[in-house]
């Protein structure tokens, strides 16, 4: 037995549960606990492919009382497994204080790299992704909201964002006053699920198709500002 235990990041699928890597099945059979965002959501995809491994829920809420707990068992030689609701642990997710305090107890991390909403949107969008900004989930305060989508007004690279079917009417008229109406959009709503969509074109023209339905699923958005990536090309 070694030493020290190890933490495992594990990938894990956006929504076909298909998705997931060899690599991560393995590993999440072979360690000792399986930290998860969310126990109930876990359950879905370890019991679909048979994994019975103790569970223990460790997210944003209660971490910081449950990483001692987690940090003994590390030193104690065992291995665990860090699983968020769907996707990369640590982006737009909880995982980020887990890895910082193993490092900080000299316990390698190990990253098990998998499906990303992130990547999968770049992939089908259309639109150059040599590099790219992500902001995650905007601000609820519309102050900040603003203030963070101006701070990308005049931007020439892609910017990958997420946001909830609820406020996502009230955000494409905030884009469109301050990033312009011409902003070029891709919408992906559902991604590798059944009722998988993805729409593109300018604020008005997604604005007009998403009011007359009813949204659900998490929504991923890719925008580009075509009318400032033409002022800049001009200087």
């Amino acid at each position: 037995m070694e030493k020290f235990g190890k933490v495992y990041m594990v990938a894990t699928p956006i929504g076909n549960l298909k998705d997931i890597t060899l690599r991560a099945l393995d590993t999440l059979n072979e360690v000792d606990l399986i930290l998860a965002e969310s126990i109930s959501y876990s359950k879905r995809l370890l019991n679909h492919y048979g994994i019975r491994k103790p569970l223990l829920r460790f997210n944003q809420h209660n971490e910081k009382k449950r990483v001692s707990k987690v940090m003994k068992l590390l030193n104690e030689g065992k291995s665990v497994a860090y699983i968020s609701n769907a996707g990369s642990p640590g982006i737009s997710d909880p995982g980020a204080y887990l890895v910082s305090k193993a490092y900080e107890n000299g316990i390698q991390v190990v990253p098990i790299p998998g499906p990303s909403a992130i990547t999968a949107a770049l992939s089908v969008c259309g639109i150059p992704s040599n590099s790219f900004i992500f902001l995650g989930f905007l601000p609820r305060r519309k102050g900040k909201r603003k203030r963070l989508l101006e701070s990308i007004r005049g931007e020439d690279r892609p910017v990958v964002l997420f946001e909830s079917p609820n406020r996502i009417l009230g955000l494409l008229p905030e884009i469109r006053e301050i990033l312009g109406k011409e902003t070029q959009l891709v919408i992906l709503r559902e991604m590798t699920k059944a009722f998988e969509e993805i729409r593109r074109g300018d604020v008005d023209r997604i604005l007009e198709y998403l009011s007359k339905r009813d949204i659900r699923g998490e929504i991923t958005i890719v925008l580009r500002a075509e009318k400032f990536k033409a002022l800049i090309k001009k200087l």
